[in-house]
């Protein structure tokens, strides 16, 4: 029988919904019975593209005898923790005070019934080994010390969320620790860390992307001139690009990748990954102005829309590292596959098989994750071919294999909606849309736009969390908000559409009424959210940028295109909440150091008057959009603007004798209007970052 998880719409929790575990979902009915029940909750964390949370499903939780002990000593809940980061936050803060630093997913916490966490790991095997304990023997002890020292266990409860809630405040002069200096140390700290053969900012194993740093350190060069800066950047993607953590056939970046080399990843692939990193390879290709960078980009976030974009415009939140109950199946193949497929497809087979480092006893289980091994140009020499026939040769085999390997078993698909992740990709697309012309990007853009609009926002302007299945559910989280004002700003910048840009501000105004703190800063949860043992509040990035980062520069792209200065107060009030943590621990603020550099450097105010269907506007957008500029924010008016304009920035703004018109602003004061696309490019250009545009004047 379905225990109580079958009427949710998380696919991670109804995935347990038949399990023998009696599990409940996360909330006040779980509590209460662990309160009449006087039993310690079992909470177990995971998300349905995670491979061990898999593994310890089939090993622990699918078995009758591992169940009936659970139920008859405990109060289980699941959690996903995609849907539920807040519950995920607090309890992984408890997870690594109590293992010393150390935690993932499954995450296994073991609480008191009034919620305080009092032991904790991450995955438990059925039985002893690799010096881990067994799932039972854990529970077993839990039993026993709840039993019977239960003064300890409420001691150690209620000292650990004490602990975590102890707030980072700085100095009130926080917010006086930036400079220029600062960011300059903390480019140094991530250049000194990069690894020089293998590239990635670790030289240790797993290695994941890290794309929020490497913007940093792109925005870094854009403003200082830093070639190793640069030449960090351009190595990690080159080489993330190569390896297997890049799926070669289909596009889309695994998770991470276990290894020092990308080789082999751990193979799910999640929304947040491929949004985050098609914008980094748009960034490298504008700069570098390197082919191999866009057609990264492009192959992203063709991935994306082939295949995790749901029928109403929303996007999927993750793909399964598991096919037919093994990791990677789906990616990987013998020897004897390839050969039989791409007999005759190519003049030489074997030049192909050195190119993605291919062999008979394989690279993953003795089979081969596909990977660029060798130089195309060099591989080429070798055997005899010219490099174009090279180059058709590899595209001719990648659609072939990749046409054989949708006959094999897909792995699942987590079709939940998640509010933040699909603003990170609504960004995505809005930005390479304008930038590399794509009208198909841009469409969907702004379908992605509209079901967040739609679907996934209250009936009074509020954000939801999480769609699936025609439901929406849980009040917005700080990153909801967050992600999905940068998405809007950005399909703003594309289309000039005023409805994104009022939304975003509206939404932004939301975020101050319901997520403020008093001292400065915000909390992850609104004020309305249902009570929890502490109310989180996260500064540093994870996988993905922080909440608060990610509203910081929402903020401070804000003041310059409205003016008001109580955008950026709030932005700075992140900043006293950091105190010294920036510059001391800059691989953990990489989106606070970007904000850092917008307040600092500037931003760049561009309002253009004028029909974007007349050929100099048309002249002036690719001047302002083409090459790298990450400071600017763009607004346009098709016609003389009143003063009602939105965003104010365009307010007074109008055309020159009848002919379109640029006016390059900072701080709302404009340098004199220009009336051609090269006036505007050398207007532009003249503007060191360092400096400012009004340096001097």
């Amino acid at each position: 029988m379905a225990n109580h998880l079958q009427h949710e719409t998380s696919p991670y929790l109804l995935q347990h919904a038949d399990n023998p575990v009696d599990w409940y979902p996360w909330g006040d009915e779980a509590f209460e019975v662990a309160r009449k029940q006087d039993k310690p909750v079992l909470l177990s964390i995971g998300y349905s593209a995670c491979h061990w949370c898999h593994v310890m499903a089939h090993e622990s939780f699918e078995d009758p005898k591992t169940a009936a002990y659970m139920n008859q000593h405990f109060v289980a809940i699941k959690v996903d923790r995609e849907e539920r980061p807040d519950v995920d936050d607090i309890y992984m803060q408890a997870t690594l005070a109590f293992n010393r630093g150390q935690g993932g997913w499954p995450m296994t916490v073991f609480l008191t019934p009034d919620a305080h966490p009092f032991h904790a790991g991450t995955y438990y095997p059925p039985e002893p080994r690799y010096g881990m304990p067994s799932f039972r023997q854990v529970m077993e002890a839990v039993v026993d010390v709840f039993r019977n020292k239960r003064d300890e266990v409420e001691q150690t409860g209620r000292g650990i969320i004490a602990e975590l809630s102890r707030e980072l405040i700085g100095s009130p002069e926080g917010a006086d620790l930036l400079t220029t200096d600062l960011l300059d140390d903390a480019a140094d700290a991530l250049i000194r860390r990069a690894d020089p053969v293998h590239g990635g900012l670790t030289r240790d194993k797993p290695k994941f992307p890290n794309p929020v740093n490497l913007e940093y350190l792109l925005r870094f060069h854009h403003a200082t001139g830093s070639e190793p800066a640069l030449q960090v950047v351009l190595l990690a993607l080159r080489k993330m690009a190569d390896g297997g953590l890049n799926d070669q056939l289909g596009g889309g970046f695994h998770r991470y990748s276990v290894d020092e080399r990308w080789l082999v990843p751990h193979f799910e692939k999640m929304l947040y990954d491929n949004a985050l990193l098609a914008r980094v390879y748009l960034h490298a290709f504008q700069i570098s102005g390197d082919l191999f960078f866009r057609e990264v980009a492009e192959d992203t976030l063709d991935f994306i829309l082939r295949e995790m974009t749901s029928p109403a415009g929303g996007f999927y939140s993750a793909q399964d590292a598991d096919s037919e109950g093994e990791e990677g199946k789906f990616y990987v193949w013998t020897l004897p596959e390839l050969r039989e497929a791409l007999e005759g497809v190519a003049e030489h087979l074997d030049a192909l098989l050195v190119y993605w480092g291919v062999s008979a006893a394989g690279n993953f289980e003795g089979r081969n994750i596909l990977h660029v091994a060798d130089m195309l140009e060099r591989v080429a020499v070798r055997h005899g071919l010219t490099v174009e026939r090279m180059r058709e040769d590899v595209a001719a085999a990648k659609t072939v294999l990749f046409t054989l390997r949708k006959r094999r078993v897909p792995p699942a698909r987590d079709e939940k909606i998640l509010a933040a992740w699909n603003g990170m990709t609504l960004a995505a697309l809005a930005e390479a849309a304008r930038v590399l012309g794509r009208d198909d990007y841009r469409e969907a853009a702004v379908r992605s736009a509209s079901f967040l609009l739609r679907e996934m926002t209250t009936s009074d302007g509020r954000l939801w969390r999480t769609h699936k299945d025609g439901t929406s559910k849980i009040n917005g989280y700080l990153e909801d908000y967050a992600h999905v004002i940068d998405g809007l700003l950005e399909l703003y910048m594309t289309t000039f559409e005023t409805r994104w840009f009022a939304e975003a501000q509206r939404l932004a105004d939301t975020v101050l009424a319901h997520f403020r703190a008093d001292e400065g800063g915000f909390y992850d949860t609104s004020d309305d959210h249902d009570a929890l043992v502490m109310r989180p509040r996260s500064l540093q990035d994870s996988v993905m940028p922080s909440g608060s980062a990610q509203m910081v520069y929402n903020l401070l792209r804000l003041t310059g295109w409205t003016g008001e200065t109580r955008y950026e107060d709030a932005a700075l009030g992140v900043y006293r909440t950091l105190g010294a943590a920036l510059g001391e621990y800059p691989m953990a603020f990489g989106m606070m150091l970007i904000g850092a550099d917008l307040t600092l450097r500037r931003p760049v105010e561009i309002a253009l008057v004028g029909d974007p269907a007349q050929p100099e506007i048309g002249a002036m957008l690719r001047v302002v959009r083409e090459p790298y500029r990450p400071r600017a924010l763009v607004a346009l008016s098709p016609g003389n603007a009143g003063p009602d304009a939105i965003p104010a920035l365009l307010r007074g703004r109008t055309l020159r004798d009848g002919s379109p018109a640029a006016y390059v602003c900072e701080n709302f004061v404009c340098a004199a209007p220009v009336t051609s696309s090269a006036a505007l490019a050398a207007q532009l250009n003249r503007a060191a970052p360092e400096r400012g545009l009004m340096a001097g004047r």
